[in-house]
Order: structure tokens, then C-alpha cells, then sequence
């Protein structure tokens, strides 16, 4: 079994999500974070189970899983799964949001 490990900027950038979310919807962006960390907890038992992102064609070591509006990137590590990003699925991707160790 894996242990998750939330990075500092990942759970900023979900909670940037909720506030917004929260604004017009307390009780959905509450939702929302219950459905994201429940689904993420999952990434302890299979931590292959997140798909490689589309916009990576070559090897990547990062992942994801997506809870709408949410996609959530995370890596495996030996026995950890790091969730590294989180942003809103209408945005587009780009390698440096991951990182430089792509």
C-alpha cells in the first residue's frame, strides 16, 4: 500500500479552486474537496490507476486523475504517490506546471 503525499502547491491550488468554486457555491466547493481527496486516498491501493496526461506524447512519469472540475497530477515514487498539481480540466497543460523532471 502507498502512502499519499499532498505537496504544499497541490493543496494550494486546490484550495484556489474551492474559494472560487465557493463564492457562488460553499456546499459544492465542499463537495468537491471531499470528492477529491476520497478519489486520491484510492491512488494508495493502485497507484497506477491515474492515465498519462494527453498532452505528454513521449514518457512521463506523472499521472492523472480526474474529478470534474479538478484534473489532480501526481508520480510514484517507490512505495509514495506525490500529488504535485492541481488545476481546472478547461486548461491546458504545459510541461513546466509539472516541473522540470518530467
Amino acid at each position: 500500500m502507498a502512502q499519499i503525499v499532498w505537496t504544499e502547491p497541490a493543496l494550494i491550488d486546490l484550495d484556489e479552486i474551492a474559494e472560487y468554486i465557493a463564492l457562488d457555491k460553499p456546499t459544492a466547493a465542499q463537495h468537491l474537496v471531499q470528492k477529491v481527496f476520497s478519489k486520491v486516498k484510492r491512488l494508495a491501493q493502485s497507484p497506477d490507476s491515474g492515465k498519462k496526461p494527453a498532452e505528454f506524447t513521449t514518457n512521463t512519469r506523472y499521472r492523472e486523475v480526474v474529478v470534474k472540475p479538478c484534473r489532480i497530477f501526481y508520480r510514484v515514487q517507490g512505495e509514495k504517490v506525490y500529488i504535485v498539481y492541481v488545476m481546472r480540466s478547461e486548461r491546458l497543460l504545459r510541461r513546466y506546471m509539472l516541473g522540470d523532471d518530467i
